[in-house]
C-alpha cells in the first residue's frame, strides 16, 4: 500500500472527535447498558422494555406500526417478540380485518411486568437526566428527533 492510499492519523482523530454517528452509537450503547442493568432484576432488557411499552395502547397495533415506531425491520421485530411470547408477556393474533396481518397485545402478565418496570425506568431515567445540563435532556430529545424525522 502506498502512502497515497493511507489515511492520516489526524483524520482518525477528527472522526473520533466530530463524527455524530460514532457519538450517538457510543451514547446509545452506554444508555442501553445502564437500562439493561437496571431492568435485569425483572428479566428484561431495555429493548424488551421498549417493545412492551410500544404495545401499551388502547388497541392492539400491527407489526408494521410497532416496527416503524421502534425503527426496526419486521423480521427483527418478529424475532424480538419470540422470547416475550414464550414468557407469556405478549400475544400475537391474526388481524380480523386482514388475516395476513398480525396484531400484538400485552397479556395480563405483560401488563403487570411493565407496571413493575416503569418505576425502575423512571428512576434510571432521572439519573441519566441528572448527568446533563439543565434543559439538556429536552434539547437532546429535540435534536435526536430532528435527525430521525420522528413521526409518532
Amino acid at each position: 500500500m502506498s502512502n497515497t492510499d493511507s489515511v492520516p492519523f489526524q483524520t482518525t482523530l477528527l472522526v473520533r472527535d466530530t463524527c455524530l454517528c460514532l457519538h450517538v452509537q457510543r451514547a446509545a450503547r452506554a444508555l442501553a447498558r445502564r437500562f439493561d442493568e437496571a431492568l435485569r432484576p425483572l428479566g428484561l432488557t431495555n429493548g424488551q422494555f421498549s417493545l412492551l411499552m410500544s404495545l401499551n395502547r388502547p388497541h392492539p397495533p400491527g407489526i408494521g406500526a410497532v416496527a416503524s415506531l421502534l425503527a426496526m425491520d419486521r423480521t427483527t421485530l418478529t424475532a424480538a417478540l419470540k422470547p416475550l411470547e414464550r414468557r407469556g408477556l405478549v400475544a400475537v393474533a391474526p388481524d380480523p380485518r386482514d388475516r395476513r396481518g398480525r396484531l400484538l397485545a400485552l397479556t395480563a402478565t405483560g401488563r403487570a411486568l411493565l407496571a413493575q418496570a416503569v418505576p425502575i425506568w423512571q428512576r434510571t431515567h432521572a439519573e441519566v437526566d441528572a448527568l446533563l445540563d439543565p434543559g439538556g435532556p429536552d434539547r437532546l430529545r429535540r435534536d435526536l428527533r430532528a435527525l430521525t424525522k420522528e413521526t409518532v
